[in-house]
């Protein structure tokens, strides 16, 4: 075993990557202040704003010190951690306890351990991304000043892709390209510049596919995770943070995905941080720094490659030719010792295995040198944020892009304009020519109302396509993509055409077929009521979107919302014999469905003359004594007041909608938090 020219752990050879010559461990180590640069495979990936050639890693590179100059780096500190978990009113659970550490520039840091040991939880912590039922402690510095993450200056790629199914890989890139990169580049570079992204992680030959979805399957995890990676990298942030950039890729995807990171790490001066479960040899080689966890607790901190030693020195050395993270993970993990009794494998108690790795590391106090390494970066130093593209530029892309979504999205516009065609030529042949006796008013009035009620109801099928705009609006908001008013006004202009077009077309079957008052006045304003009854649904739907994100709460709170509007409306129940309490004040004042019917049965009553042959000799009755009498319509005003005011409820629940997305991202907190304490 000691002549063995293979060191304790060596990945097996291939013919794309032969093993390298390898000297003593004393040499291949390096200190503490640049922890180890693995060999790379050759990276070329554009930097921020300018043209750069490619760079290729190489033994030769050794300390990850030279990083290239003028780049600002973030080194980021964290000293006696801590998180805990509110689960109730005694409930408490430690998940982090007592960590300290640091990511240097140009360098990529990993978190590794058992499930549950908090990973994620540490990530999500040093990005301030921490759940509202969570309370942290500790300190955390920027360039050694007390300062949050900015989303301006870091990117954080979630373990969860959350992605516009409908969009292609390029177009998903492109959009992102244009929203994050300034107007300085012209629309050509921005493209070029997405398309060497895409390059640079293997989806060149799937770039023309669509992500896919609940409709349709698209491409797969893995390449999804690239998407989101591709997405987050853009801009070249200063400090990245991944959570299992790894999950869903098979070994080699995964080498090939870690090595560009670790290549922008170094070109750019990027601080890496990445949560990862079990890399591989050749992705462990990658890391420059580890950070092992178990139970909350760091059971080691310190250069990745010295990693096997400290192991060695405890008494739990690593075997040969086994990956090193499958070593520390199985010498760690408590999960399983019941069944590792019965099990034909001897290991130690995982329990007292982190007891000694814990106490020895405390010993070590190995982050006392870390003050030594801070001085290269000098304190109060200022990361310059990154610039993006202006506010008219982002509401533009996203307008497209939103368009883009919904022309292709058959559950968000086609299938209800399919179903409201299929529906009004119903109405049409139900109500067909309904003349103009007296029987005819109930039929009339019963065509319209139920024609603006089916209308506004269909709405609520659009629902988990709302639930999805809203998912991959908070993700994009969190990393700083663009702000709430941009994707309000977006997704207002964007569905306003559709929703026109599912309105008059079907609106113009009915109303012929059914013999409705002529004239083009009439039929302007029987279309434009109902577009804008859509729109102004559509509004409230986002609304109920933004309180309840989940589709089923949302569709079932959604449908109780229009229902109780509807049944104030004054159709079913006259106004004048409407409760005053509560019903008939505020209620069938704030109903928009008041204001739709009664604007339709202005345009449809006023003018008309109905004869009565119940009575001898007949009588006529005009439609505005039925207006007064029977449907107890107010006629103080015109029909285009309704209609007005329609457009101005419109207005207002869009407002409204927006005030709530913000006041959300504020109050979502303080509410969870009141909820894991009941």
């Amino acid at each position: 075993m000691a002549g063995s020219p293979l060191p304790r752990w060596a990945p097996t050879p291939s013919p794309t990557r032969p093993l390298q010559s390898t000297t003593s461990s004393s040499t291949a180590m390096v200190s503490w202040r640049g922890w180890s640069a693995w060999p790379s495979s050759p990276i070329s990936f554009p930097r921020c704003f300018s043209n750069s050639e490619p760079w290729e890693a190489s033994p030769a590179d050794g300390v990850v010190n030279n990083v290239e100059s003028g780049v600002a780096g973030v080194f980021l500190k964290w000293q006696d951690l801590s998180v805990t978990a509110i689960n109730g009113r005694k409930s408490r659970a430690v998940i982090l306890d007592g960590l300290s550490g640091y990511a240097r520039p140009g360098e990529v840091l990993a978190l590794m351990g058992p499930s549950g040991c908090g990973k994620t939880t540490l990530l999500d912590t040093l990005a301030g991304r921490l759940r509202p039922n969570m309370k942290g402690t500790g300190d955390i510095l920027i360039n050694g000043c007390r300062q949050k993450v900015a989303s301006a200056t870091s990117a954080y790629v979630t373990q969860e892709n959350v992605l516009m199914a409908t969009l292609t890989v390029a177009e998903a890139v492109h959009y992102s390209a244009q929203l994050q990169l300034p107007d300085s580049l012209t629309p050509a570079e921005k493209r070029s510049w997405a398309d060497d992204v895409i390059r640079q992680m293997g989806l060149a030959t799937v770039a023309g596919t669509r992500i896919g979805g609940r409709v349709c399957k698209g491409i797969s995890g893995g390449q999804r995770k690239r998407v989101s990676i591709c997405i987050e990298l853009l801009a070249s942030p200063a400090l990245i943070f991944l959570d299992e950039p790894t999950s869903g890729l098979d070994s080699a995807a995964s080498y090939h995905v870690m090595s560009r990171i670790a290549g922008i790490a170094r070109r750019n001066g990027t601080t890496v941080v990445a949560a990862i479960h079990q890399p591989s040899t050749e992705v462990f080689e990658l890391f420059h720094g580890l950070c092992l966890l178990a139970n909350g607790r760091a059971v080691y901190f310190g250069p990745a490659s010295k990693a096997i030693e400290f192991f060695d020195a405890n008494g739990f050395p690593c075997p040969l030719r086994r990956n090193p993270s499958d070593h520390f993970l199985r010498m760690i993990n408590t999960d399983f010792e019941e069944a590792q009794e019965e099990s034909a494998i001897n290991l130690a108690h995982a329990a007292k295995v982190i007891q000694t790795l814990v106490a020895s590391f405390g010993s070590l106090a190995i982050l006392g040198t870390e003050m030594e390494a801070s001085k290269t970066i000098k304190q109060s130093d200022h990361v310059l944020q990154r610039r993006q593209a202006t506010f008219w530029t982002k509401s533009i892309v996203l307008t497209k892009r939103s368009m883009v979504n919904m022309h292709r999205d058959i559950g968000y516009y086609w299938l209800r304009f399919v179903i409201n065609i299929a529906l009004f030529l119903t109405i049409g042949t139900i109500f067909f020519n309904v003349g103009d006796n007296y029987a005819s008013i109930q039929a009339r009035a019963s065509m319209l109302m139920f024609t603006s009620t089916f209308m506004t109801m269909m709405a609520i099928g659009g629902f988990p396509s709302f639930v999805e705009d809203m998912k991959i609006f908070e993700k994009e908001q969190r990393s700083g993509h663009y702000g709430a008013i941009e994707f309000v006004i977006a997704n207002t202009l964007s569905s306003t055409l559709y929703l026109g077009l599912i309105s008059i077309l079907p609106a113009a079957i009915a109303y012929y077929l059914t013999g409705l008052q002529r004239g083009i006045e009439h039929f302007f304003f029987f279309v434009a009521t109902l577009w804008t009854c859509t729109m102004l649904v559509e509004g409230l739907m986002m609304i109920v979107a933004a309180i309840v994100p989940d589709f089923l709460l949302g569709i079932i709170m959604g449908s109780g919302v229009q229902g109780l509007l509807m049944l104030n409306a004054g159709f079913f129940r006259l106004p004048n014999d409407l409760p005053k309490p509560i019903w008939k004040y505020p209620t069938y004042y704030i109903s928009y469905q008041k204001y739709t019917t009664q604007g339709l049965y202005k345009n449809e009553f006023l003018g008309l003359v109905f004869q009565d042959f119940g009575v001898v000799g007949g009588i006529d009755i005009s439609g505005q004594y039925i207006l007064k009498n029977n449907l107890q319509v107010e006629l103080g005003y015109s029909k285009w007041v309704d209609l007005a005011i329609l457009l101005g409820m419109v207005i207002i629940y869009r407002v409204l909608f927006l005030v709530i997305i913000k006041v959300s991202k504020m109050a979502k907190p303080f509410i969870k938090c009141l909820i894991a304490k009941v």
